[in-house]
């Protein structure tokens, strides 16, 4: 992995790193969140505990001598200390602050549970910033198929097949580029490898299975080779799609759909697909949940708190929402 350089990080971050990628299974792309983060965090501690003179540029500070000695030194202010630095003068957000909080307490728990190197975890008691909630993005029943409707060109079969997957069943990027033609089944249901390599099946409705056997009938085949000749969507070049290519799709027909300039995004279209579940088919949050393949039910339930949202203004969008009662000195003037 990039940043997972055992030339660069210490000893006890790298078993760290190993045990969380092998042990706990976790994807590769929160293993470089770790290692970035905890790189990030021990140079900081050189440069405040004064282990490293100032005339030497941050990104270099050198930090694979951290030892156990130096980790013990470590304080719950001192880790205060490197979040209001991530604030300040990183300008990273609560979502941001928050992450780096997770690798802090997972890497320190490691540490005393799991090695039992540490007597007590300095960092038990460290809170996460408080994020400020905001309802996610979605395009409404209209603009989806408007986004649909705009779909054309060469490989229009490929990239409605594209569309339709992420509006109908909330996949996240990574797990579409990642489909294989075998991964749709017989009897209508798809296999998805989502994060931490969880396996979840999502069934494929009427315009799903009409937009994939449409698009199977032109997908190249014998002009694709080696490991991309099972991938599901393959690029001009006959390759596995990229999930940039994915994105530049969407882009392109958000554009061209008038919607470009609304924020909408390959994110946003599985925020649409969760939303319209639920607001027009009576899904329940479980069953929602597993859709999704979210952790917790607490990530399924913003999608509840859309149609609150909505409810309430509509509520206020009622002509007679503004008419107040008569009072005693109405009547008096008549």
């Amino acid at each position: 992995m990039k940043y997972r350089d055992p030339q660069i990080l210490p000893p006890l971050v790298m078993d760290f790193l190993n045990y969380y990628d092998v042990i706990k299974n976790k994807s590769p792309k929160t293993v470089e969140e770790y290692a970035l983060d905890l790189r990030l965090f021990f140079r900081f501690m050189k440069v405040y505990k004064g282990a490293v003179p100032s005339s030497v540029p941050f990104d270099e500070i050198y930090i694979k001598d951290i030892d156990l000695n130096f980790i013990k030194s470590i304080t719950l202010s001192d880790t205060y200390a490197f979040l209001s630095y991530c604030k300040d003068e990183r300008e990273n957000d609560a979502a941001a602050r928050s992450r780096k909080v997770s690798s802090i307490k997972d890497f320190f728990k490691y540490l005393t549970v799991n090695q039992k190197l540490l007597d007590t975890n300095p960092v038990q008691e460290l809170d996460r910033p408080k994020k400020q909630k905001s309802l996610p993005k979605y395009l409404t029943l209209e603009e989806s198929i408007s986004l649909l409707n705009s779909v054309d060109g060469k490989y229009k079969e490929r990239d409605y097949c594209i569309l339709v997957f992420l509006l109908n069943c909330g996949m996240r990027l990574s797990e579409l580029v990642s489909l294989n033609y075998s991964d749709i089944r017989d009897n209508n249901t798809m296999v998805v490898t989502g994060k931490g390599n969880k396996q979840r099946t999502i069934y494929l409705n009427d315009a799903c299975m009409t937009a994939y056997k449409n698009y199977m009938a032109v997908r190249p085949v014998d002009s694709v080779k080696g490991k991309d000749r099972y991938a599901l969507f393959l690029s001009s070049r006959n390759q596995r799609i990229s999930p940039k290519t994915v994105q530049h799709i969407v882009y392109s027909y958000l554009d061209k759909s008038g919607l470009g300039n609304k924020g909408y995004s390959v994110h946003k279209l599985r925020h649409t697909a969760a939303t319209l579940m639920y607001q027009y088919g009576d899904v329940d949050v479980l069953v929602l949940k597993e859709i999704l393949g979210h952790e917790n039910i607490s990530t399924t339930e913003i999608y509840t708190h859309i149609v609150d949202s909505q409810l309430a203004d509509a509520a206020k969008s009622n002509p007679l929402s503004k008419v107040k009662p008569k009072t005693d000195s109405d009547n008096s003037e008549n």
